[in-house]
């Protein structure tokens, strides 16, 4: 297997922009060439060097060893099998947050083998080339679905590229991993949100909420400055999973508030002291 590759980044925003950083620092790539529909982003990431040149999708595939997917969700369901109609040998990694629509979409592929699910677990509120960070993905989790659905050689690149990125890997099935990531990730966002709109529908002032907002108001909210394009696709892509973990979410929040309406001291205790085990978890 080459050392290095010529590498499509179709996507060039926080994800694409940050792992391109990664593959050219880690000498994985020969050459970056990206693929990305917004003109502005297109121009920021040759900019910021992230990538070599841009160049449409039909250009950008016979020209490259691997294919790396980082665009929503709601698109990369529909582009990357149009992908592997185009394939000979490339390998196509895929690195959204919802699984189960997209491997369904390419299941009966007959270059399915050439493709490569992965959810590499990092990311932050900010969006775009100019959010591409040095380093993101060292010491994170990344998921790899189904693994025995693509082909050794292309699954061993795949590993090792993740591995000198300095990330975690964890196998898992699609549909587990749909389920987990709503608990772990996708609920965190809807939480975020739903704070945000309720500090800015109950306080009008906003020179308070700058003012008096504390450090913890602050980390929970911060993922509500996240990118609707991203996160509407999310959500609706893994519906079940999440109105599932809403509906447990809410129950947990009207326990809360009916132990504060009866001032049940011992009832708001339990739910705390409940809520402390997390330490055992997430130091």
């Amino acid at each position: 297997m080459n050392e290095r590759k010529r590498i499509a980044i179709v996507g060039v925003g926080l994800i694409g922009g940050s792992i391109a950083l990664q593959l050219h620092e880690k000498k994985l790539s020969s050459k970056l060439l990206g693929v990305e529909a917004n003109q502005t982003h297109a121009q920021q990431a040759l900019e910021y060097e992230l990538v070599d040149e841009i160049l449409p999708l039909e250009e950008a595939i016979p020209l490259a060893d691997v294919v790396v997917v980082s665009i929503p969700v709601n698109i990369a369901v529909n582009i990357i099998p149009q992908i592997l109609d185009q394939v000979t040998h490339q390998i196509v990694v895929d690195m959204g947050s919802t699984k189960h629509d997209v491997i369904a979409a390419v299941q009966n592929h007959p270059k399915r083998g050439r493709y490569v699910a992965t959810h590499p677990m990092w990311g932050t509120e900010y969006s775009g080339p100019k959010a591409a960070m040095r380093g993101a993905f060292e010491g994170k989790a990344v998921i790899i679905c189904n693994r025995n659905d693509s082909d050794a050689d292309a699954m061993e690149w795949v590993d090792k590229m993740y591995n000198k990125i300095g990330m975690r890997i964890v196998d898992m099935d699609a549909n587990a991993h749909d389920l987990h990531v709503a608990y772990v990730s996708h609920i965190s966002h809807i939480t975020s949100f739903a704070l945000a709109n309720t500090v800015l529908e109950k306080e009008k002032v906003e020179r308070a909420i700058f003012e008096i907002a504390s450090a913890g108001f602050e980390s929970t909210v911060r993922l509500a400055k996240s990118s609707s394009d991203m996160w509407v696709p999310i959500l609706l892509q893994n519906k079940e999973n999440v109105l599932d973990v809403l509906t447990e979410h809410i129950a947990q929040l009207t326990k809360f508030k009916k132990s504060i309406e009866s001032s049940d001291k011992e009832s708001l205790s339990s739910l705390i002291t409940d809520a402390n085990k997390i330490n055992r978890i997430i130091k």
